[in-house]
């Protein structure tokens, strides 16, 4: 295994700390030296678990001098979903995205839905309408193609958005559907969703999916 496969896009980046902590870097932002990986939760607890985390980020920064805190995954993940939430608020504030089931619907059968959401705790019933309605603008009927389903519950999307009870959510503009996959991508993969984005998902397991190396260090 080694970072000449995928892109850092689909990555997550590990930043060494002058006193050999190890600390997630989602923005790649720290300075100093980082090492990027893009396993799921479940793989990054199993190698920190078994030690083998910390004998490939020794290898690969050539020091003896590391420590991995603990809750390592569940700080990733906790910083993913701020990151994708964050990211949705700003473009609910640009008025890049539209709520309600009635206005999605309107938007999604004339063509303007990008991008379709449904909360964790969605009726079964009101996503299908959602979805059929998506896919009669999309000139898609038949196909199966919906919403993504997020890892989260409508008060958490509510919150987000700064709106009672959200519970769909519709993208309106490529870009900023395109800027809230960056990081609602990112999320899913490294929970090991099943919804996750077949393109980056696929990317990711094929070359991360045992944890045997760590990527290139910058």
């Amino acid at each position: 295994m080694s970072g000449e496969h995928g892109t850092r896009a689909q990555l997550i980046r590990l930043a060494l700390g002058p006193d050999g902590s190890i600390a997630p870097d989602l923005f790649a932002k720290a300075p100093g030296r980082g090492a990027w990986i893009g396993v799921s939760a479940e793989e990054l607890n199993k190698a920190q678990e078994k030690g083998k985390l910390a004998g490939l980020l020794r290898r690969a920064f050539k020091t003896d001098k590391i420590e991995i805190i603990d809750d390592l995954s569940g700080r990733i993940d906790r910083g993913l979903e701020k990151a994708f939430l964050d990211r949705l608020g700003l473009e609910a504030r640009a008025g890049h995205l539209i709520l309600g089931a009635e206005k999605i619907d309107s938007a999604s059968r004339s063509g303007q839905v990008r991008l379709l959401l449904h909360a964790s705790d969605a009726s079964a019933d009101g996503s299908g309408k959602r979805d059929q309605a998506w896919r009669v603008g999309e000139d898609a009927e038949g196909t199966g193609k919906g919403g993504l389903k997020l890892p989260i519950g409508r008060d958490a999307l509510s919150g987000a958005l700064g709106r009672s009870n959200a519970v769909h959510v519709a993208l309106i503009d490529q870009k900023a559907a395109d800027r809230v996959m960056h990081h609602l991508g990112r999320w899913l993969n490294f929970k090991g969703c099943s919804n996750a984005p077949l393109d980056s998902a696929a990317s990711v397991v094929d070359v991360w999916g045992h944890i045997s190396d760590v990527s290139a260090i910058d």
